[in-house]
């Protein structure tokens, strides 16, 4: 965490700095309770910045500071990724570039699969890293975690991402199938967001 103490959010408006539909939806669902008005960078014509970092926390403070920087307002982000045990960590931080250009997550589950070839050894984890960056520089982050283990064929429409391949330790059914409030609860970014709660939110 950056900083000395935690800094409190007010009720000012937060920049969500993705361009991704399925990540401002879930981001925004978990700020609904705190009176947050929530907007998306992209919807400010904020481009998006070449992700150069070689960690998670690299690349979301990189984020939250661009947003930031070309909105004055507070800019939240979060870099996340799926950690495959047997694939020595990959695709971590370059998860969406397995999804090429377009985004074509299915490309990017069938990628992990090939890659997998066959290996015992299913585990996996989603990462999470929620970056909030203020306009006079400073920076929070806070990282969450959530093991599991990948399932072929993926199963399940609703989540993004490779949610339908991954079942999260201790449930039968993959993140794909889940329930978006039951996910909300047990998810890598709800651990994260459940982290900046305690340190920089307060319920109304």
């Amino acid at each position: 965490m950056g900083g000395l103490a935690p800094r409190k959010l007010g009720r000012e408006k937060l920049v969500i700095a993705t361009h991704n539909a399925g990540k401002l939806a879930e981001i925004s669902a978990l700020m609904a309770p705190f009176g947050l008005e929530c907007v998306s960078a992209g919807s400010l014509g904020v481009a998006e910045p070449d992700e150069t970092g070689t960690t998670f926390e690299a690349n979301a403070i990189l984020k939250a500071r661009h947003t930031c920087a070309a909105t004055g307002l507070p800019s939240l982000a979060d870099d996340s990724g799926l950690c495959v045990d047997a694939l020595h960590g990959d695709p971590g931080v370059y998860t969406a570039n397995w999804a090429g250009p377009k985004r074509d997550w299915m490309r990017a589950m069938r990628m992990v699969e090939a890659a997998l070839d066959g290996a015992a050894d299913r585990r996996a984890h989603f990462v999470a890293v929620l970056a909030l960056a203020w306009p006079d520089g400073h920076v929070e982050t806070f990282r969450g975690h959530v093991e599991g283990t990948l399932v072929w064929p993926p199963r399940g429409s609703r989540g993004f991402g490779y949610d339908p391949m991954f079942v999260p330790e201790g449930h039968a059914i993959t993140f794909g199938e889940m329930d978006p409030d039951a996910k909300h609860r047990i998810s890598h970014r709800a651990v994260a967001f459940g982290k900046l709660v305690a340190a920089c939110l307060v319920a109304p």
